[in-house]
């Protein structure tokens, strides 16, 4: 222990108080972020004789000073170790990736309403039934009620300006409520049992169509009672495919499964929404070797939940550590707290069985992709002189920067993430440059390296193990430069120099301090890999450049075209929701907009297609 931090001292001084604790190494680096009910118990209980793994013993032993933050509430001190653990990644924690929100199904609010994928806030108008597990089991409920109820997805603007139904109305996939073939009321009806067959009152959605088939049918009405029929055997079939509740409840539930092997561990999230399984997502924690199932099911809760809601029902294959999670989570969120059911009977022991087998098959791919990923990883730490421990070679964060402009014009700099051996999209970033001479790569690459790395000096941002510069010895000093104004260690910035002819295998590594560059080879892994990072900085920034360049563009082409003024412009933009929608829109749509006539209408169209 350091002579400055007296441990006995300290912990006789710690309160009977919730709050939030920070074990610290020598160096002043945060290895674990725990809560606590009761700082002084709690804090106390890491420094006994008996340690409850031998992970927590090795943390234990690197401690040089701890931390405490005392809170209002325990829930409060949930809320800020989640806080604390998501910034500062400690590596002794079980640390789940943060993923994006999840993605929903919406029934907008219109008069005639459009069923859509969407993610963000669900506090708008219209209904939103989810979350699922993914995109792809969104747009599968999305084409099962297109063929079962016809209800239309087409954009606003599409939906506007249609003259005749359009090729899915044909192939018996929507009713063409754009050109109005039916009744608001009877458009309105197919949405609420669109609605009911989302809450998991598929049932009775398929009684009533059969009763309204009969009576069809008894009154001679035959087409339309063969429309019913149609109806009624495609919602049959999708019932048939789909995994249903076979109770009268119809909760929404989260089924989570928990595998262990090889030093890794998953856990295999099933949701299921009105009675319907949507489908599994994996996730692979990190810092979970060795770790109870228990606590890692722990772990992934108060992660996964501090920031949603929960649904009424929680099936598990390990019960909590920690009864009070559950209590502190629904505290958080406002809500009531779920049942947890260890040992469910009927269909959701056959729901559990299944996430437990999908959570052994998930693992058993991952051990088999990463053990070829994380050789890669461990050629390039040998070949950089970088720390070869296993925990500390899976949180390698490798961050990658490039410049991407046509001759001066929208300029932008890309920032791509690789870490747990893998890249990371969801971290991407792009940077608009701004205030500087066009063409000069090296005043932007200062200007993007200063913005992400000013906040890393604040202690407002995490510092990467390596910084790629996807350049040679001059887009190398001007990193170099930036990094020591800022404070910051040299030793982790190489640049990428291009090798002859620009082929991969041929580059040649930069380094800021004294190093001398070095040539890996064309058989290099180490190599492999960088260049993988390096190309993917490079097409990121690629495609950005060239998005905010056609943006450009086309604003400028609008504002250019003799007889559009602001007013028009804004009309355009309005009706069609925007520079795309204006650009995709035939000379006829043009012409319907107020104040655009025919000629003014081909004039724009031939202007943004010449």
């Amino acid at each position: 222990m350091s002579d400055v931090f007296d441990l006995k001292q300290f912990l006789a001084d710690l309160p009977h108080l919730p709050g939030v604790y920070r074990h610290l190494d020598e160096a002043g680096e945060v290895m674990y972020v725990g809560k606590a009910r009761d700082l002084k118990k709690r804090v106390s209980s890491y420094f006994q004789k008996t340690l409850s793994s031998p992970r927590i013993a090795q943390m234990v032993a690197k401690v040089a000073r701890v931390d405490v933050t005392v809170t209002r509430s325990e829930a409060e001190a949930l809320i800020l170790e989640n806080n604390l653990i998501k910034r500062l990644h400690p590596r002794y924690n079980i640390l789940f990736r943060d993923d994006k929100s999840y993605p929903y199904l919406q029934v907008t609010a219109h008069d005639w309403p459009r069923i859509a994928y969407y993610r963000g806030s669900t506090s708008g108008r219209g209904q939103y039934f989810g979350p699922y597990p993914n995109s792809w089991a969104v747009r599968e409920t999305i084409q099962i009620l297109q063929k079962v109820f016809r209800l239309r997805t087409c954009e606003d603007t599409v939906f506007a300006n249609r003259s005749r139904p359009c090729l899915l109305h044909q192939i018996g996939r929507c009713s063409a409520p754009c050109v109005q073939a039916l009744s608001p009321q009877a458009y309105a009806a197919d949405v609420q049992r669109a609605v009911r067959f989302l809450n998991g009152q598929a049932q009775d959605v398929m009684g009533e169509i059969e009763a309204r088939m009969q009576q069809a049918s008894s009154e001679l009405r035959f087409e339309e009672a063969a429309a019913l029929r149609d109806q009624m055997g495609s919602l049959a079939r999708v019932l048939h495919q789909q995994t249903m509740e076979d109770t009268d409840s119809a909760e929404d539930a989260d089924v989570i499964a928990v595998a262990s092997a090889g030093g890794k561990a998953c856990v295999n999230l099933a949701m299921v929404r009105g009675g319907r399984h949507l489908g599994d997502k994996p996730f692979f924690p990190t810092h979970a070797e060795g770790e109870p199932a228990e606590d890692v099911l722990a772990a992934f809760m108060a992660q996964h939940y501090v920031d949603g809601l929960m649904p009424p029902v929680l099936v598990t294959t390990h019960a909590l550590p920690d009864k009070d999670l559950l209590g502190l989570l629904a505290e958080q969120s406002g809500a009531k707290a779920p049942r947890l059911l260890t040992r469910p009977q009927g269909m959701r022991r056959a729901w559990l069985e299944q996430a437990q087998k999908n959570a052994e098959l998930a693992l058993a791919r991952a051990l088999s992709e990463s053990g070829a990923k994380a050789a890669r990883t461990v050629a390039l730490a040998q070949a950089l002189d970088l720390d070869t421990d296993e925990a500390m070679l899976d949180a390698l964060r490798i961050e990658c920067f490039d410049i991407s402009h046509t001759a001066g014009e929208a300029t932008q700099a890309s920032c791509v993430v690789f870490e747990h051996h893998d890249m990371q999209p969801s971290l991407y970033r792009r940077y608009n440059i701004v205030g500087i001479t066009p063409g000069d790569d090296y005043a932007a690459m200062r200007q993007v390296l200063t913005r992400r790395f000013a906040k890393v000096a604040d202690g407002e941002a995490q510092m990467p193990g390596l910084v790629l510069i996807d350049g040679g010895k001059g887009q190398v000093e001007v990193a170099r430069q930036v990094f020591v104004e800022l404070g910051l260690d040299i030793q982790s910035l190489v640049g990428v120099a291009k090798g002859e002819g620009r082929k991969v295998g041929l580059e040649t590594l930069v380094f800021a301090d004294d190093r001398e560059p070095v040539a890996l080879g064309k058989e290099s892994a180490a190599l492999m890999l960088i260049a993988q990072v390096r190309d993917e900085a490079h097409r990121f920034a690629i495609t950005g450049m060239r998005a905010k360049r056609a943006k450009t563009r086309n604003v400028s082409r609008l504002e250019e075209i003799e007889g559009v003024g602001a007013r028009r412009r804004q009309r355009l933009l309005a009706r069609f929701g925007g520079l795309s929608g204006v650009s995709a829109a035939s000379v006829a749509d043009l012409a319907s907009v107020d104040g655009i006539s025919d000629e003014l209408a081909e004039r724009i169209y031939n202007a943004l297609h010449g």
